[in-house]
């Protein structure tokens, strides 16, 4: 894959997940939060086994650390992340959401350093996790006399979904199942939606019942499954396998950018200026936290650039 298409899928995947948590805000309007995550999957999930079927040998569940995968990915990564992000952004804006679900790869390093105890915080590592959570206060900017009030409840659940996430993808590295990318996430997906509906039959004014038919409401929920679920996830394994995990994280920070425009141009939503600093205060917590893989990651792009400058 060439410098430029990997660069042109980056932003693509950036633009596509950012502008999800715009979708996402639009399809509450018409949709109970978790079922409309669980219809989300239940369509994401049909596409993905189908592309897994046609393009992997190995994407039917076959070992034990498969199904251990499958278990921690279905109910963290798409169950309880989804359900606490579509809950939680009833009541913050798209940008908001999509800049607190970025401390998800600050939240993985903390939840790194509890499953592997050897491993400890340097000073400058443990200022990079203080600076995340400094950020997520700037953003989130609970009210101490009502913090049990609307705008600070959906702010924790983003952010529960976020550690959901994060939490999610330190114990799938260490299960180290054998089953295909694109088959771990089909059967994810499919089964998460399962979970999800059971979530959904489980909560008040969850019901088929409570769902409004509309133009905005199926566009919002077809751009999820078909083009945030299923074509993103195609695009992430391609930069994954191209990039390496440290480089792809850095969707979790360009993401904000897409779903602040799309709120705005589609939602009429504001980004105030708390929320700008918060962004740019998680992800120095980021930086700081790996900068040494970063360095090690992009130093072959740097080199490359440097290249091209100087004419070598």
């Amino acid at each position: 894959m060439s410098d430029r298409r990997a660069a042109g899928l980056f932003v693509l995947l950036a633009a596509v997940w950012g502008t999800a948590f715009m979708a996402i805000k639009a399809g509450l309007a018409d949709f109970p939060p978790v079922l409309f995550a669980a219809v989300r999957y239940d369509i994401a999930g049909a596409l993905m086994l189908g592309y897994a079927a046609t393009t992997s040998d190995y994407w039917v569940p076959r070992t034990r650390a498969d199904w251990l995968t499958l278990a921690v990915e279905a109910t963290l990564i798409i169950a309880l992340y989804n359900a606490f992000l579509f809950v939680g952004e009833q009541d913050v804006t798209s940008a908001v959401a999509a800049i607190l679900i970025g401390m998800s790869p600050i939240l993985s390093t903390v939840f790194s350093r509890a499953f592997l105890p050897d491993e400890r915080l340097t000073l400058i590592g443990t200022l990079g996790l203080l600076l995340g959570f400094v950020g997520v206060l700037l953003v989130a900017r609970p009210d101490t006399a009502n913090l049990l009030g609307d705008d600070t409840l959906a702010a924790a659940f983003v952010l529960l979904a976020a550690a959901c996430v994060a939490l999610g993808s330190v114990l799938v590295q260490r299960l180290d199942g054998g089953i295909s990318s694109a088959g771990m996430v089909a059967w994810s997906n499919a089964i998460g939606a399962l979970l999800l509906h059971a979530i959904s039959f489980g909560l008040p004014g969850e019901s088929v019942a409570d769902v409004t038919l509309s133009v905005r409401g199926i566009a919002a929920l077809v751009y999820l499954a078909v083009f945030a679920s299923a074509i993103g996830y195609v695009v992430y394994f391609d930069l994954l396998a191209r990039l390496g995990a440290i480089e792809i994280n850095l969707v979790s920070y360009a993401a904000p950018i897409f779903a602040a425009v799309a709120g705005w141009l589609a939602l009429e939503e504001t980004l105030e200026l708390y929320d700008a600093a918060g962004f740019v205060v998680i992800f120095a917590g980021f930086v700081l936290l790996k900068r040494h893989a970063l360095a090690a990651e992009l130093s072959p792009v740097v080199d490359r650039l440097s290249g091209l400058f100087t004419g070598r």
